[in-house]
């Protein structure tokens, strides 16, 4: 049976209120037809980074949750939290040069890492929310890292979509929010 901590339940729920809050500012600061600096972009960019400094603590979180009963899924759960971590790290960088410009000029973010750094992210927290799925018994039920794959595809598809990909983010990470001692084998049973 999964325990989720007050930490963990706390980041699963503030993370895509946050998500959803950069979305609605950013699409507030674009109805000129720009998207830039001003207040709505700030307020926007402030909640982005809040974002993802807790989606770095929350893979920090999920890592705990794995029962890595041998060394392979050990190093597994251990490689994805490094790379969710480095990814999260990544935007945070984007997002600090995109609040900062002379942040961005100093030190811009190497453009492997563009590519790099939110493919990590993604590819980290999707492997440790399917170990999730896949450990006996079971901690989340199968959809959740479906919701939250589909909350990324949203926003490749369009940013303005950032609000409705972060309504799927937050139903997949639900049973995180929603779960005390047991209760995420219950659900995830009943799925």
């Amino acid at each position: 049976m999964t325990e989720t901590t007050r930490t963990t339940r706390l980041f699963a729920l503030l993370v895509p209120l946050f998500m959803f809050l950069y979305g609605v500012f950013r699409l507030i600061d674009g109805r000129d037809g720009d998207h830039g600096p001003g207040p709505a972009w700030n307020i926007g960019h402030s909640f982005f980074f809040a974002a993802f400094l807790l989606l770095g603590a929350l893979v920090v979180e999920l890592r705990s949750l794995v029962h890595a009963d041998t060394a392979r899924s050990a190093a597994a759960a251990g490689a994805a939290m490094v790379a969710g971590v480095f990814g999260a790290g990544c935007f945070l960088w984007v997002i600090l040069g995109d609040l900062f410009p002379r942040f961005d000029d100093a030190a811009p973010l190497p453009e492997p890492l563009e590519l790099a750094g939110p493919l990590a992210f993604q590819v980290g927290i999707l492997t440790l929310l399917v170990m999730l799925v896949v450990s006996r018994p079971r901690q989340l039920p199968a959809w959740s890292p479906v919701l939250v794959l589909a909350a990324f595809a949203l926003i490749a598809v369009n940013l303005d979509l950032i609000p409705v990909a972060a309504v799927a983010l937050m139903a997949g990470l639900a049973p995180l929010v929603r779960t005390r001692t047991g209760s995420v084998r219950a659900s995830a049973d009943a799925s």
